[in-house]
């Protein structure tokens, strides 16, 4: 087996461990088991980052070249991002109990659908704006993951309380926070498809195609906008927008990753024909 394949499924098992920890640690109430799988998260990217590096440098595979590679990436940041939360905030390493899971899945999903890819990297995706799409998509996942994380605990923690819970932020700061990540992850959603629709441009001479991804992208992007309407000009707080954000994520998880991969369009495996 080569290097960054073992380097791959070492990451998906630090993964697997890592979400079996936050999800005992959350029902048992043990903060150590927290601590245990953010070291093991940690672990896990560092062995993510090696096996992209290898792909990437050695064997000359983009880490968006594919599903697979777009499914590999995208954990990446999301799992960056959630270390990032935790070092910075000990009063949220709760969010692994979703975000962990989640990531974890999608890798391990990610392995099934691995392969070999060589050759001379082709001219539609030699492009800036190709860099700049993965950047958003990657980055607006990451935010929006971490939104519906802070949801799930603003739902547990109003029904329950003591040991883990009461070292939560408060609902109103939980909430508040949640609404900030899905502002965050909205822009990053915008320009995903304002440097999706430049990209488009370039390879098939048309901004909008109305590819599958395409449309549910929009979806998606939508999907936040109306979360932000909701909360900014209706005045919806709390447990709506918390379930909201779970049913939200869902929505996007699907528009990104099962689309193409159930139906032959435009990002299907990225198989584009140049102009």
């Amino acid at each position: 087996m080569k290097p960054e394949i073992i380097f791959f499924w070492v990451a998906v098992g630090c993964y697997g461990v890592s979400a079996f920890s936050y999800i005992i640690g959350l029902m048992a109430r043990k903060e150590a088991l927290f601590n245990l799988g953010m070291v093991l998260s940690a672990v896990g990217l560092i062995c993510h980052v090696t096996t992209v590096a290898i792909r990437w440098f050695a064997g000359g595979v983009l880490p968006f070249i594919d599903i697979s590679e777009s499914l590999t990436s995208g954990v990446l940041i999301a799992v960056f991002i959630f270390l990032i939360i935790q070092i910075s905030s000990g009063r949220l390493k709760a969010t692994g109990v979703l975000v962990m899971p989640v990531c974890f899945v999608l890798l391990g999903w990610a392995g099934t659908l691995i392969k070999e890819i060589g050759g001379t990297l082709p001219p539609s995706l030699q492009s800036k704006w190709l860099w700049v799409h993965i950047i958003g998509a990657s980055t607006g996942f990451s935010a929006v993951l971490t939104a519906a994380a802070l949801g799930l605990l603003f739902l547990l923690k109003e029904r329950h309380s003591g040991a883990v819970y009461d070292k939560l932020p408060t609902l109103e700061a939980l909430d508040d926070l949640g609404y900030r990540f899905i502002s965050g992850g909205f822009i990053m959603l915008g320009l995903m498809i304002v440097s999706g629709a430049l990209w488009s441009n370039q390879v098939k001479g048309s901004y909008w195609n109305w590819d599958p991804v395409e449309v549910w992208s929009l979806i998606t992007w939508l999907t936040y906008g109306i979360y932000l309407h909701l909360r900014i000009t209706m005045g919806w707080r709390n447990r709506r927008l918390a379930i909201y954000a779970l049913v939200a994520l869902g929505i996007m998880i699907i528009s990104y990753w099962g689309i193409p991969f159930v139906k032959e369009n435009f990002h299907t495996g990225f198989r584009i024909e140049h102009k």
